[in-house]
């Protein structure tokens, strides 16, 4: 297979057999199994079945990105053509995640929009034929939201200063941005556990809350994805890897965030901002 690698006379990189794909197929399923047990109560050892599971999938994604770090950096195998095809699986990626956020966006509006739908009776006993519904007291968005706002679009902008730097060969400034991203990442999070600890309502009883806690929980999963995904960048800039010519991984982990940025928005302009009701609007 070495062989014909290197006697290959196309851009094209034919990947050698990987045992990744068989081993975390199994790991996701042992996970599946002791999460489904645990949840169910159905024997004591659930939760060490779903632990084994988990951390098969988190060996699993380590090993595999790290032979891809190696195609790309020590063998040579990430071509223009490839770069090109990882960045249409990238944007393809992104896309799906859009349509994942779309489905809770829906979920909102659908009752949003529609609060007091005389077809719905179950809609209307849970909302009071308003939104938010009676009894719901939501967050002031022009405090903790507004103060998250501000620092994901800071780190929009030193995410961005970090990528510039990296296309001018400035390693000292792609660490700089990387650490303030990183750092901002990190107090996003913190602020958001915050406010949720002091949220006046739960998850479960209504809808408000569902599809409030969905929409921004999952959103914050994605910056806890987000944040670990440049950590790994800074790692690799500090063993000299990445250059101004090839960083795909660097790019794909800025695309991303500008991804959660975007979807932060429409979150604080539509559930948070709009989604408040007409009460909080008049107080300010």
């Amino acid at each position: 297979m070495a062989d014909a690698h290197a006697a290959k006379h196309h851009d094209y990189h034919l990947v050698d057999p990987s045992p990744w794909p068989a081993v975390g197929s199994v790991a996701a399923f042992i996970a599946a199994v002791g999460a489904i047990a645990w949840m169910h109560h159905m024997f004591a050892g659930a939760p060490i079945v779903f632990a084994i599971g988990f951390a098969g999938i988190l060996y699993t994604m380590m090993m595999w990105w790290r032979d891809v770090i190696r195609e790309a950096e020590f063998q040579g195998h990430h071509t223009r053509v490839v770069q090109l095809h990882h960045r249409y699986g990238m944007l393809l990626f992104i896309a799906s995640e859009v349509m994942f956020f779309v489905a809770w966006f829906w979920a909102y509006f659908n009752t949003a929009l529609f609060p007091d739908e005389l077809k719905d009776v179950a809609r209307v006993a849970a909302t009071g034929g308003v939104w938010p519904p009676k009894g719901i007291i939501t967050f002031d968005p022009w405090h903790l939201p507004l103060l998250n706002t501000l620092i994901l679009l800071t780190s929009g902008t030193t995410v961005t200063w970090a990528h510039h730097a990296l296309l001018h060969n400035d390693r000292e400034g792609v660490k700089k941005g990387l650490i303030l991203t990183i750092l901002l990442g990190l107090t996003f999070t913190c602020v958001q556990a915050y406010e949720y600890m002091h949220a006046a309502f739960a998850f479960k009883g209504n809808i408000y809350g569902a599809t409030f806690f969905m929409a921004t929980g999952f959103h914050g999963l994605h910056v806890i994805i987000g944040t670990i995904f440049l950590f790994v960048c800074l790692i690799r800039v500090q063993k000299g890897q990445f250059t101004s010519t090839q960083h795909l991984g660097f790019e794909f982990a800025a695309w991303y965030w500008h991804f959660v940025d975007v979807v932060w928005l429409f979150l604080f302009a539509c559930i948070y901002v709009w989604g408040a009701g007409a009460h909080v609007a008049i107080e300010h």
